[in-house]
């Protein structure tokens, strides 16, 4: 790799010899340049994909329509616009069911 000694950037191959694609300035030296690219096509390992932790989330008292159980965990998610209210998320703690109430 030559780069150009006026401004810097690196000289590309012209008709006979190497220049800059800045300004004019052209190389006596007639070097030619190689460009070469190696792609690895080896498989990637997958990524295996592990369910949330629901066990670090807060128990609140939430009646399950489900199992009628009366804990469940709870959190929050902006699903709509900033300014519409965010959606609650119950998950039942016995069950599993999950549902969303929007306010």
């Amino acid at each position: 790799m030559e780069f150009c000694p006026k401004c810097g950037a690196l000289l590309i191959q012209k008709k006979k010899n190497l220049g800059c694609p800045r300004c004019s300035y052209a190389s006596k030296s007639s070097g030619k340049i190689r460009i070469s690219e190696k792609i690895n096509l080896e498989k990637k390992p997958e990524i295996a994909v592990i369910k949330k932790r629901t066990d670090v989330l807060p128990v609140v008292q939430a009646k399950c329509p489900e199992c009628k159980h009366e804990e469940a965990y709870f959190w929050t998610v902006q699903t709509r616009a900033a300014d519409e209210a965010e959606t609650k998320f119950f998950k039942c703690t016995k069950c599993g069911h999950t549902r969303r109430e929007y306010r």
